[in-house]
Parts: structure tokens; sequence; C-alpha cells
């Protein structure tokens, strides 16, 4: 019995700004034993989702990889299902500078907003 192969390979389901791709491959360029960046999602509550990144020293077992101008850049397979569609930039205004994630609701729809947070109308399931 075989095992299905694991697509661990991304092309457009996450699109990444040549800004934001410049930015990060600096901030991994200068750390040590740096493999690439995470992307995340968390929560899911009242709050809405939460997206984040964070540095990878090793990519895990059932990691997708974006590889981007010598920049790797890993979801895992469950958050993917988050992120399809999400487009990362890199802002500067001012003194502010961030990493913005744009269209986050491509994929699963909805407007990060809970009726039952302060607004009259439905609850958080």
């Amino acid at each position: 019995m075989s095992e299905t192969q694991f697509n661990a390979r991304l092309n457009d389901e996450i699109k990444v700004s040549p800004e934001a791709v410049e930015q990060l491959i600096a901030i991994t360029s200068n750390e040590d034993d740096v493999n690439g960046v995470r992307i995340f999602v968390s929560g899911g509550g009242c709050g809405g989702m939460s997206y984040g990144m964070t540095l990878v020293e090793q990519p895990g077992k059932y990691d997708c990889v974006l590889e981007k101008d010598g920049l790797n850049i890993y979801v895992d397979a469950v958050a993917l299902a988050f992120l399809e569609g999400v487009e990362i930039d890199y802002r500067t205004q001012g003194v502010n500078k961030s990493f913005v994630f744009k269209n986050v609701f491509a994929n699963t729809g909805g407007s990060g907003t809970c009726g039952a947070c302060g607004a009259a109308g439905g609850g958080c399931a």
C-alpha cells in the first residue's frame, strides 16, 4: 500500500509583494540558523482570526513552502485553509513600518466581526 504524496509546494495560494519579500529577506539574513518565515493563523473567536509571522529554523512535517527570491515561506496545511487568497504587503507610513495581511477572508468568507460583541444581532458560535 503506497502513501499519498503530500504536496508541499505553493504557487499562487498566497501572494507576497516584492516589498514584503525584500524586508523578510533582510530580517532572515541577519539571523543564524533561520531557514525561513512561518505564516500562522490563531484565534477565531469574537475577535476574529489573527495572522502573523515568525522565524523558522526547521520546517514541520506538514508544512507547505512558497519559495520567493531565495526566501522560504512556510505554512502548515491546516493554516493554509484560512490563508488561501491572502496578500502580504509591507507598508511604510511616516515612521510606521509594518507587514499587512490583505484579503484575509478571500477563501473563508466573513467579515472578522461578531454580532454578540457589542453590536445587536447574532452570537458567536
